[in-house]
């Protein structure tokens, strides 16, 4: 037996559904979604499935309840943080123009108000080179102004993070010392 599984959660139920390469068979299980603890309601969805874990080769997981947050913008105020001098490309977004020449084409509104946007002196190149050595005084007072706005989330976004995300783990130490309820 080897499984593809897939599992969504919903707002309403968790559904899952497997198929088995080697019989052909498709297997289907669904639970209510548990909102205070998502992995609860994954749990009974896998146990009710009666499939055995150990048999599953792929696994895909799919959150409608992730999206609908995203759509609806009902998620944790949140805040941003980026590299100095990039606070305004997140709203500027040039990556994507979907309708250049539609002159009543209006852009979405960012999920993170720039208010809630804040810089830290660092800078990687596209290789992940420091350009700019990770300030760690500037890191502290930007966790202590995070942390005094009011915001339950906060996400680290350093240019060239990609390529060495060692500037962008240092500020996640820091948050965890300034603020680790967020």
């Amino acid at each position: 037996m080897a499984l593809t599984l897939a599992l969504d959660i919903g707002g309403t139920f968790t559904d899952l559904i497997a198929f088995d390469d080697s019989s052909g068979h498709i297997h289907q299980a669904k639970t209510a979604t548990t909102p205070a603890n998502l992995a609860v309601g994954i749990a009974e969805c896998l146990g009710k499935s009666g499939l055995p874990l150990s048999e599953v080769a792929k696994f895909v997981h799919g959150s409608t309840t992730a999206i609908n947050t995203a759509i609806e913008r009902t998620g944790a105020p949140t805040a941003l943080i980026t590299t100095e001098g990039m606070r305004d490309v997140y709203r500027i977004g040039r990556g994507n123009r979907p309708e250049a020449y539609n002159i009543y084409f209006k852009r979405p509104e960012p999920y993170v108000p720039r208010r809630l946007t804040f810089e830290v002196r660092e800078r990687l190149n596209a290789a992940g080179g420091v350009i700019e050595p990770f300030d760690r005084e500037g890191a502290v007072e930007v966790a202590r102004q995070v942390k005094s706005s009011g915001v339950e989330a906060v996400a680290v976004c350093f240019i060239h993070s990609y390529a060495n995300p060692d500037h962008e783990r240092r500020m996640g130490q820091v948050l965890a010392e300034v603020a680790p309820e967020l």
